[in-house]
C-alpha cells in the first residue's frame, strides 16, 4: 500500500480491537455477575424465559410458605380436638361409673355430674380459645354456610371441603334411588286369634233386701273384708237365745261350717243396726252396713242368705293379641261420685283402670256398665247379680285381673331361640301359650343388648334390627322347640340382612353406609344422615364459609383448598341421639335423668370428633404435606432451568476471558503495525 490517506489496514486493526474489547467486556461481565443474561441484549428469547420461570419459582416459593402455614393451623385445631377427645372419654367414663346406681349413692352419682359439667364448661372454653393468629378455629366460624336446615329429612350434615370456582354459592341435589332398609324376619307359628278376656272377681257378700224380713223395710248388706275365696258360700243364719236382750246381740262366724250367725233374743225383736252392729264389732271376716233401718225379729230365724262373689267378666271388642296380658285393677278416688265409676284404657302401658267412691257402695252393674262404655270392651256381671260392694274399707280396691294370652296367637309349643344383632345376642325360653305381645316385649326389653327389636300384627311377629344398612343384621336361632310348635317352620329365614341408602349428588354416586351416604370430590367433600328409611329427594346450597387455603402458585379454583371445621361448642356438639348440652345437671340426659340417652350422645360425639380429626389428618398428609413436597420438587426444576437459561458457565467464560485478553493484546500489537505501515512511504522519498 503506498497511500497515506486512508489506512485500510489501521482501520480492520482497530475494528478488530473494538470488537476483541466488547468480548472482554461481556466476559468480565459474566464473571463479574455470575450470569450469561444481563441485559435483554445478551438473549432477548433467554430474557423472557429465565423472567417467566423467575415468577414461576417466587408463587411456588409462597406456595410451599402457604403449605406450611396451612399445617400448622390444622396441627393448632387438631391439638385442641385431642384435648376435646380427652374430655370426652371422661365423661364417656363418669356416665359409666354413675348408671352403677345399685352401689353409688345419689351424692356421689351428684358428684359425678359437677365433673361432667365442669367438663362441659370446658368444651366450651376450648371452642372460643383455640386460635391461630388471632383467628378462631373450633367455634363454628370456619364451618360452611347452608340452607340445609330447611330439610326435614336431614338428621346430620357435615360438609367438609367445598370448592366455589368462581361461583358464588354451590349448589346440592341428591337424588335417592332406594333408601336403607333394616333386617328384618317374621314368624307366624301362632295360635288362632280370639277374644281376649279376663274375670275380675271382687269380695265375697250379701245383700239381704227389703222384703227379705219380716219387717219389709229391713234391708242389710255383708260383705267380707278379704278377697279370699273361702268366704264365698257362707250361709247367714239368725239365730234367737231366751232372755238374751235387746242390744246383747252376738255374731260369730264358722268357717268350718261356713256360716255366719247372728243370735238375736228370742221375744223381743232388735233393729238392723244392732246386727250389723254385733257383726261389725265381733267377726273380723266380715263388714255389715245398714240398707234400709227396720226390725229384726225371732220371726226371721233361719238362714237369710248366702254370701257370693260378685264379678264382672271383661272381653275385647276385637280378636287378637292386642288386648293380651293387660292388667285390670280397682282404685278409690273421694272425688268419683258414689255410683258414679269410670273406667279409663291405656293402650300404651295395657292397663284397664276401674276407679270407685272410697267410702260408699257402688253397684255391680254400674261397674259392669261403665266398661261397657268403653269402645274396646265390653263388661257385664258374670256372678253376684248386680250386689253391692263396699269400698273403702273394704277389700274390693285390692281386686285385679289380667287377660293374659285369652287373645289368642300364642306359641303351640315351648320355644327355646337364640336371637342376635348388630350389639350382641340373647337367649329367650318360652313356655307354651306366650302370646305374641308377651314374646314382643321380651325381645324389646333386651333390644337395647341386642339391637334387635320386635312388633306384632294380627298373627305375625316382625323382628327387626335397630340400624340400618348393610351392617345390621338378625339371626335367629332356634335351639328347640317342643311337640307340636309351628314357630320354626313359619320363621320366614334364619338370618337377614339391611341394605344401604343408595343415592347421587349431583349426579355422582356417593359411599353409603345405613341412612349416611357421602361424596368426596375435588369440588365437593360431604356427608349426609336422613331420616330412618327416607327417600324424598332434597337439594340446598352451600352459601359461603370454611377456611380457605391457597396451596398452589396459581390463584386459581383448583390449587385451592377449602376446609371446614364445624363448631365444638356444647350447642353444635351433637349426635343422632342428642346435642352435647343435654348431658347438663337438669337436662334430658343427665345422669340422674337418662344415663343410656347420656351414653349414647357421647359415643356419637366421640366417633364425630375422631372423624374430624382423622379427616384433618389426612389432609396434613395427603394434601399440604404432598403439595409441599410437589412443590418443593417443582421449585428445584424450576430454579434449575432458570440457571440454565441465565447463569453463567464460569468454564466457558473463563476461556472467553482469556480469548479477549488474547486478542485485545494482539490487536493492540497489530494496530501499532498498521499505524506503522504508512512510514514506509518515507523510503520512496529519499
Amino acid at each position: 500500500m503506498t497511500r497515506i490517506n486512508t489506512n485500510v489496514s489501521s482501520l480492520n486493526a482497530q475494528k478488530s480491537l473494538a470488537r476483541s474489547n466488547v468480548s472482554l467486556q461481556e466476559a468480565l461481565t459474566r464473571l463479574s455477575t455470575g450470569l450469561r443474561i444481563n441485559s435483554g441484549k445478551d438473549d432477548p428469547a433467554g430474557m423472557i424465559a429465565s423472567e417467566a420461570l423467575r415468577s414461576d419459582i417466587v408463587s411456588t416459593q409462597r406456595a410451599i410458605a402457604n403449605n406450611e402455614r396451612a399445617n400448622q393451623v390444622v396441627a393448632t385445631a387438631d391439638s385442641a380436638l385431642g384435648q376435646v377427645g380427652a374430655l370426652l372419654n371422661d365423661i364417656r367414663g363418669l356416665i359409666t361409673e354413675a348408671a352403677n346406681e345399685g352401689a353409688m349413692s345419689e351424692d356421689q352419682i351428684a358428684a359425678n355430674q359437677l365433673q361432667v359439667d365442669s367438663s362441659l364448661e370446658a368444651l366450651n372454653r376450648i371452642a372460643q380459645t383455640t386460635s391461630f393468629q388471632g383467628r378462631r378455629l373450633l367455634d363454628g366460624s370456619l364451618d360452611f354456610l347452608t340452607t340445609a336446615g330447611t330439610i326435614g329429612t336431614i338428621e346430620d350434615i357435615q360438609i367438609d371441603q367445598v370448592n366455589f370456582g368462581t361461583a358464588s354459592e354451590v349448589g346440592v341435589s341428591v337424588n335417592i334411588a332406594a333408601a336403607a332398609t333394616q333386617a328384618s324376619l317374621t314368624s307366624t307359628g301362632f295360635s288362632a286369634a280370639d277374644f281376649a278376656n279376663a274375670t275380675l272377681n271382687f269380695a265375697a257378700g250379701e245383700r239381704i233386701a227389703a222384703g227379705t224380713f219380716t219387717d219389709v223395710l229391713t234391708a242389710i248388706d255383708i260383705t267380707a273384708t278379704s278377697l279370699d275365696s273361702s268366704l264365698d258360700g257362707v250361709d247367714i243364719i239368725i239365730g234367737t237365745q231366751v232372755g238374751l236382750g235387746v242390744g246383747n246381740e252376738t255374731a260369730v262366724y264358722d268357717s268350718a261350717a261356713a256360716t255366719l250367725t247372728v243370735t238375736i233374743d228370742s221375744a223381743a225383736a232388735t233393729t238392723a243396726a244392732n246386727v250389723v252392729a254385733a257383726i261389725n264389732n265381733q267377726v273380723v271376716e266380715f263388714d255389715a252396713v245398714v240398707i234400709a233401718a227396720g226390725a229384726v225379729a225371732a220371726a226371721d230365724a233361719g238362714t237369710i242368705g248366702t254370701t257370693g262373689i260378685d264379678s264382672i267378666a271383661i272381653t275385647a271388642q276385637t280378636a287378637g293379641p292386642e288386648f293380651n296380658d293387660m292388667t285390670i285393677s280397682v282404685a278409690t278416688d273421694p272425688g268419683v261420685a258414689v255410683g258414679a265409676p269410670t273406667a279409663v284404657y291405656n293402650a300404651a302401658q295395657n292397663t284397664l283402670l276401674l276407679t270407685i267412691n272410697s267410702t260408699g257402695y257402688t253397684d255391680v252393674t254400674t261397674l259392669a256398665a261403665a266398661i261397657a262404655a268403653l269402645p274396646e270392651f265390653s263388661g257385664a256381671v258374670a256372678s253376684g247379680l248386680g250386689s253391692t260392694t263396699l269400698y273403702g274399707a273394704g277389700a274390693d280396691p285390692g281386686a285385679t285381673a289380667n287377660t293374659d294370652g285369652t287373645g289368642g296367637r300364642a306359641l303351640l309349643g315351648d320355644l327355646v331361640l337364640s336371637i342376635s344383632g348388630a350389639d350382641g345376642a340373647e337367649v329367650f325360653s318360652f313356655q307354651s301359650g306366650a302370646a305374641i305381645n308377651q314374646i314382643t316385649n321380651a325381645i324389646n326389653l333386651v333390644s337395647d343388648a341386642t339391637g334387635v327389636e320386635a312388633s306384632f300384627s294380627g298373627g305375625t311377629l316382625t323382628m327387626s334390627s335397630t340400624a340400618y344398612g348393610s351392617d345390621a343384621f338378625v339371626d335367629v336361632d332356634v335351639i328347640t322347640e317342643g311337640a307340636g310348635g309351628t314357630f320354626t317352620n313359619n320363621l320366614s329365614a334364619m338370618r337377614d340382612e339391611g341394605t344401604d341408602i343408595v343415592a347421587n349428588v349431583n349426579g355422582i354416586a356417593t359411599a353409603a353406609d345405613g341412612n349416611t351416604f357421602s361424596i368426596n370430590t375435588a369440588t365437593l367433600d360431604m356427608t349426609i344422615t336422613v331420616s330412618d328409611g327416607s327417600s324424598a329427594a332434597f337439594g340446598f346450597n352451600i352459601t359461603g364459609g370454611g377456611a380457605l387455603f391457597q396451596l398452589g402458585p396459581d390463584v386459581v379454583s383448583n390449587q385451592q383448598a377449602r376446609l371446614g371445621i364445624q363448631g365444638f361448642n356444647t350447642a353444635t356438639l351433637r349426635g343422632a341421639s342428642g346435642r352435647m348440652y343435654e348431658l347438663a345437671s337438669g337436662e334430658s340426659a343427665a345422669l340422674d335423668t337418662d344415663p343410656t340417652k347420656a351414653a349414647k350422645i357421647v359415643d356419637e360425639v366421640i366417633t364425630k370428633v375422631m372423624a374430624l380429626r382423622g379427616r384433618l389428618g389426612a389432609f396434613q398428609k395427603t394434601t399440604v404435606d404432598s403439595n409441599k413436597k410437589t412443590l418443593e420438587d417443582t421449585l428445584v426444576q424450576l430454579t434449575e432451568a432458570e440457571s440454565m437459561i441465565r447463569d453463567a458457565d464460569f468454564a466457558v467464560e473463563s476461556a472467553a476471558l482469556t480469548r479477549s485478553q488474547i486478542l485485545v493484546q494482539s490487536g493492540v500489537s497489530v494496530l501499532a503495525v498498521a499505524n506503522s505501515n504508512p512510514q514506509n512511504i518515507l523510503a520512496l522519498l529519499r
